[in-house]
């Protein structure tokens, strides 16, 4: 799939100021949680060194409910992909807090990480939480979730893979909803449901306080990968 997505971007660089702790865990703590060999496939088992389902979080902002996740599960592995460095440095501070040893970090593009490193059927899980709803319409063309993004993310799923969208913008749920209707590979967890609370194994992400604080609504979608 080389070259699949070039226009289309798992981020916006919005850097930010970061604290000295975070600088700090970003120069202490990367060679424990980080993943610097983008180069070449990576393996599961030696990475973790496990061989425990493994979820994906694209976009995990802060850190914080990536962090509440892995250790609500620690028979699970969890690697988050994230440009925004403050955010790393957060989550490596909690993660070493809470000594997770099955968490993961990688500072690049996710497109590129999907196409290069991770191995085909490989992701028990792949979430992807509030991510940019580029909200006017000329700029719909930018938003993650389209079709050749979501069959890469298909292609990295083992068979009965879970895939978890949440969005707090009613025009970008409405648009996952209507790329995934539309891809074979992926069916509603449940198929009486679209939308979906958010489930209890999900926390509250900082984007998510932002949006109910600006009266928006939540929509989580939950699909099966056949």
């Amino acid at each position: 799939m080389s070259g699949i997505q070039r226009k289309i971007r798992s981020f916006v660089r919005r850097e930010g100021r970061m604290t000295a702790a975070q600088k700090g865990a970003l120069d202490e703590l990367w060679p424990r949680f980080g993943i610097d060999n983008i180069e070449h496939e990576l393996d599961f088992k030696a990475l973790f060194g496990n061989q425990n389902p493994v979820t994906l979080e694209i976009g995990f902002g802060n850190g914080e409910s990536l962090a509440t996740m892995a250790a609500a599960s620690p028979e699970k592995n969890f690697i988050g992909i994230e440009v925004h460095r403050p955010g790393v440095g957060n989550l490596m501070i909690q993660a070493e807090k809470q000594e997770l040893n099955n968490l993961r970090v990688i500072v690049e593009d996710a497109v590129d990480i999907l196409e290069k490193i991770l191995p085909n059927n490989s992701l028990d899980c792949v979430q992807i939480f509030f991510p940019d709803p580029w909200h006017k319409k000329r700029h719909h063309k930018r938003r993650l979730i389209q079709t050749k993004f979501v069959d890469l993310l298909a292609s990295k799923q083992a068979p009965e893979g879970v895939l978890h969208l949440a969005t707090d913008w009613e025009g970008y749920a409405h648009h996952m909803l209507k790329v995934l209707e539309q891809h074979q590979q992926y069916q509603l967890l449940t198929p009486s449901e679209e939308f979906h609370t958010r489930p209890a194994h999900r926390p509250e992400t900082k984007f998510e306080r932002r949006g109910l604080k600006l009266g928006h609504s939540i929509w989580d979608l939950l699909y099966r990968r056949e």
